[in-house]
């Protein structure tokens, strides 16, 4: 091999590991909106942008709060979507079918009108027996 040649081989390696230290970085702040609940994993599927486009569906799913291995293996069994499995290559009626879910999943979470953290704030007793009839109880 030339030195022209290893010289090549060695711009093309650090060019390579820029970009990947870039990817890494913008996936590091995406997880961290959607941790915080800033962006939704649901947006994330449907938009892919190009720092999720090669990370895998569990990567993003684990980033949610109180979502862990097994809460992701089932909800991905469920849909006949393999754990590891890259956000690009989903297919539109996969995409669509996982972005649903985690829309009514987060709409659950959260009584309408009201935050997860509002929620929280209520009486023990308040939680026991949902907003709704706690309200009319009162």
């Amino acid at each position: 091999m030339g030195k022209s040649a290893m010289i090549g081989a060695e711009q093309q390696h650090l060019r390579a590991l820029e970009y990947a230290n870039r990817v890494r970085l913008a996936r590091a702040r995406m997880k961290r909106k959607v941790a915080t609940g800033e962006l939704s994993a649901a947006d994330v599927i449907m938009r892919c942008p190009w720092q999720a486009h090669s990370m895998s569906i569990s990567d993003l799913l684990m980033s949610q709060k109180r979502w862990g291995r097994t809460r992701c293996r089932r909800l991905l069994v469920s849909l006949g979507v393999p754990e590891n499995k890259q956000i690009g290559t989903l297919t539109e009626r996969q995409r669509l079918a996982l972005a649903a879910v985690l829309t009514a999943k987060g709409a659950a979470a959260a009584p309408a009108g009201r935050t997860r953290a509002e929620a929280h704030h209520d009486p023990p007793a308040a939680r026991a027996i949902g907003p709704e009839r706690a309200l009319s109880a009162a």
